[in-house]
């Protein structure tokens, strides 16, 4: 069988085999990453048809996240359409239909009905966007390592979106009580976007029943202080855009006079 080079969904398929737990990380990657899936026809009216094959676990869509192992797989040209795995989910969902992942590659694995189901059910409805303002704010306590480290590696990949993010416990007027995590300085058409990535971190932490609450703050608010004192804090990696060379024409620079000839 020949193969391509090795892939992020290669190294968790290998990882799963060996940590059960480890299918949330597997999981993460297919949503993550875009996929590649093969089509009954050309798209047609933005109207799109995976192709389904019958296996003997369920029917499934096929679904690579390379073009490489997509046209290996099926051996001629074929439609096909790119798009986030978590796109794909959202289409597939409540349709009886499963996902086939990289068939006939060294991560192939199916994902059941019940599995994507639980994906499109879950994503985005983990967490909620708190309007109310908490009465009290306090340093996060039994907090389970598998989220931090979740939310660390969602927050990693957000440079120049979110500028730094506070984990705290907070008390609200009702009585309840919850973990809250403020994103700084997040433009309001991210904002949602951002909301479900958190999402899936507490998704994929493993951990069954969790909840956290989300606020979005701008540096400037005086209640940004109380979360940097008794927070934990997430730094997130300063964006650096490569710098463009300045372009001059030939002769203009005083250090270096045209040669003449």
């Amino acid at each position: 069988m020949h193969d391509t080079a090795t892939t992020t969904l290669d190294l968790a398929v290998a990882k799963m085999q060996s940590d059960a737990d480890a299918r949330f990380g597997f999981y993460e990657r297919v949503l993550e990453s875009e996929m590649f899936m093969i089509l009954e026809d050309e798209v047609v009216k933005d109207v799109a048809r995976p192709l389904v094959l019958d296996t003997s676990d369920c029917a499934v869509a096929l679904i690579f996240d390379t073009e490489e192992r997509l046209a290996e797989f099926a051996g001629e040209p074929v439609p096909y359409l790119a798009l986030s795995g978590r796109k794909i989910v959202a289409m597939l969902a409540q349709n009886g239909i499963g996902l086939g992942v990289n068939l006939g590659c060294v991560s192939e694995t199916v994902l059941p009905v019940e599995i994507v189901n639980w994906l499109a059910e879950n994503l985005g409805s983990k967490d909620s966007i708190e309007q109310e303002k908490p009465v009290e704010i306090s340093a996060p306590f039994n907090v389970p390592e598998a989220l931090i480290k979740a939310l660390d590696q969602k927050l990693a990949n957000m440079s120049g979106v979110v500028s730094v993010a506070y984990l705290v416990a907070v008390e609200y007027e009702t009585g309840s009580k919850s973990h809250m995590l403020a994103l700084v300085d997040v433009t309001p058409d991210a904002q949602n976007g951002v909301a479900e990535a958190m999402s899936e971190a507490l998704l994929f932490s493993g951990i069954e029943a969790g909840h956290l609450d989300i606020t979005f703050l701008l540096a400037g608010d005086a209640s940004v202080s109380r979360f940097v004192k008794v927070g934990l804090a997430f730094e997130i990696p300063e964006l650096i855009l490569p710098k463009m060379p300045e372009i001059t024409a030939p002769g203009m620079d005083p250090d270096k006079p045209p040669k003449l000839r």
